[in-house]
């Protein structure tokens, strides 16, 4: 493989399991130091364990100085940081009727503050640097509003913007910010083991139903694949990249073109 991140050193947040673990693995591929953080730190250090060169931090993208001392770990192990992916989040997918104001902070505190804390940690070492990318894992929803899902919704759309505020604040200091927005991870176990159930409870089908409901609204009638998150996170990554800035870009086979 072309190891065009060769070199380079990364933080990827939620990254001891499913999406999170294959862009860690990627990133590895593509020539990466990598801090595998997550809340898990048993299975952060499974993880980093199976990497060329990893180390695994615990974290809670939520507490500012856990984050902080993330950031400050990575540069004591690794001499500098080049790379952060965001990719830590949680979902509670409930009618607006349902959820508590406390579930309704949480998703927040998680997907979108802890979003901002671990972007300015990052900055606090690229901007000196004068250079270093910010990727932050978003999702079709940050695009388009989500039946019954609306403080996972919010969240995202709220990391679009965040995404491109940053973008516009830390370009005359070299950094670039983007988000990667990808469609429904049909085949991973959020979904089986989680959303189809939540899915199904909340909109009165059958978790099959579900399922054909989403294949149906993608235009290339797939599910959405670790693999394609990865490609679109490691170019945005890359030189090849290096006149993007402030993009959120749908990974998505079609189903959200804006």
């Amino acid at each position: 493989m072309l190891q065009r991140l060769k070199g380079q050193t990364a933080i990827i947040t939620g990254g001891a399991q499913g999406l999170g673990e294959a862009l860690a693995q990627r990133l590895d591929q593509e020539g990466c130091n990598v801090v595998v953080a997550d809340i898990n730190l048993e299975s952060a250090e499974k993880v980093a364990a199976s990497l060329k060169n990893g180390a695994a931090f615990q974290v809670d993208v939520s507490n500012e100085q856990q984050v902080e001392d993330m950031v400050d770990f990575t540069v004591e192990r690794f001499g500098t940081l080049d790379l952060v992916v965001s990719n830590a989040a949680i979902l509670i997918a409930k009618s607006v009727t349902d959820f508590t104001p406390n579930e309704w902070r949480k998703m927040m505190d998680v997907n979108l503050v802890g979003y901002f804390l671990v972007a300015r940690a990052a900055s606090r070492v690229m901007i000196p640097n004068g250079k270093g990318n910010i990727i932050q894992i978003n999702s079709k929803t940050g695009k388009k509003g989500s039946y019954k899902n609306s403080a996972y919704a919010a969240s995202k759309f709220g990391g679009i913007g965040l995404t491109q505020s940053l973008a516009l604040e830390l370009a005359e200091h070299g950094i670039r910010v983007n988000a990667v927005c990808p469609g429904n991870l049909l085949d991973s176990p959020l979904w089986t083991d989680s959303l189809f159930k939540q899915y199904a409870k909340n909109q009165g089908i059958t978790e099959e139903e579900v399922r054909q409901k989403y294949l149906n609204q993608v235009p290339l009638r797939r599910s959405c694949q670790y693999e394609d998150v990865a490609n679109a996170m490691v170019f945005l990554a890359s030189e090849e990249a290096s006149y993007m800035t402030g993009q959120a870009i749908n990974v998505t086979g079609g189903q959200e073109m804006r």
